[in-house]
């Protein structure tokens, strides 16, 4: 999400993050059909949660048009998921999928989750009364992580 997030505002767009979940499909629906008619961006986060509501997100991906005049050209849909067999077939086959997964080794893991925002911000190391001792700590914490 965070990645999605810095390329929204590289881009200029609002992005409206829907966590789905019980009772969350009709926020979803309206914040899809806004999306359409401003351009903005919509992630529906935790796709895997909303097995009952997974026919209904069917049905709206069907209805999506590439015609200017119903759906804003900049418009666009996010879902997130982890693998689930309940996923509607059509929307992944009509959809582009992206990947993310944990970085092969310790040292790769370590170094993934030591310069993950905020931490390589210098403020956020340098911004407290010690920071030597706060860099060995977060440094155990990213280990102890990795290991993990």
């Amino acid at each position: 999400m965070n990645a999605l997030t810095k390329f929204g505002e590289l881009k200029k767009k609002s992005i409206e993050p829907v966590s789905l979940g019980q009772g969350q499909g009709e926020k979803a629906e309206n914040a899809i059909r806004e999306a359409q008619k401003s351009g903005n961006w919509v992630v529906l986060q935790n796709c895997h949660l909303a097995i009952s509501w997974m026919g209904t997100l069917e049905k709206i991906c069907e209805e999506l048009s590439p015609d200017p005049k119903i759906c804003h050209r900049d418009f666009r849909l996010w879902l997130t998921s982890y693998p689930s067999t309940n996923f509607p077939v059509a929307v992944l086959q009509n959809g582009i999928k992206m990947t993310n997964e944990a970085p092969k080794g310790l040292r790769s893991n370590v170094v993934n989750s030591f310069f993950v925002d905020p931490i390589s911000n210098k403020d956020f190391f340098n911004g407290n009364t010690q920071p030597k001792k706060f860099r060995k700590l977060l440094f155990g914490l990213c280990f102890f992580h990795a290991v993990v």
